[in-house]
């Protein structure tokens, strides 16, 4: 009877290259994925379109009416219900910083051209009764 030769156990080994692919691409995927979790702070609005000259206004505040009916006040969100008691304190601070000017409390309107057009009149109104004077809408030139 013949008998077959035992086979040789072949040792295993690790491929180094393919590990490195691997590793260039799962670093390559973390890098673009931290790159769209940057948040810049800005808010995108699409202003209507007009011809306007520039207005000189150093300490600005700023009312945004988003295109899904979110408002902010600087950068901070707020409700038609919170607007009022969040302007009030930020007219205080520009009483503080200009005591010699008068208090023209002018607030920076930013309006989506999709916002909903109650919501920006009725934002206008809850900040007139927090004391603006002053509404300045902001456009895109033209």
């Amino acid at each position: 009877m013949k008998r077959r030769q035992s086979r040789q156990a072949k040792k295993g080994r690790i491929e180094i290259i393919p590990m490195i692919d691997v590793m260039f691409f799962l670093l390559a995927t973390f890098m673009l994925a931290s790159l769209s979790l940057q948040n810049l702070h800005s808010l995108p609005v699409n202003l209507p379109s007009g011809k306007a000259g520039a207005l000189q206004t150093h300490d600005t505040i700023t009312l945004t009416v988003t295109a899904d009916s979110r408002l902010l006040l600087n950068d901070i969100p707020v409700t038609l219900q919170t607007l009022s008691t969040n302007l009030k304190p930020l007219f205080k601070q520009l009483n503080e910083k200009q005591p010699d000017s008068p208090s023209n409390h002018k607030i920076v309107l930013s309006a989506d051209s999709a916002a909903p057009h109650g919501l920006t009149v009725q934002a206008m109104l809850k900040a007139r009764e927090a004391g603006a004077t002053q509404f300045l809408i902001a456009i895109k030139h033209e």
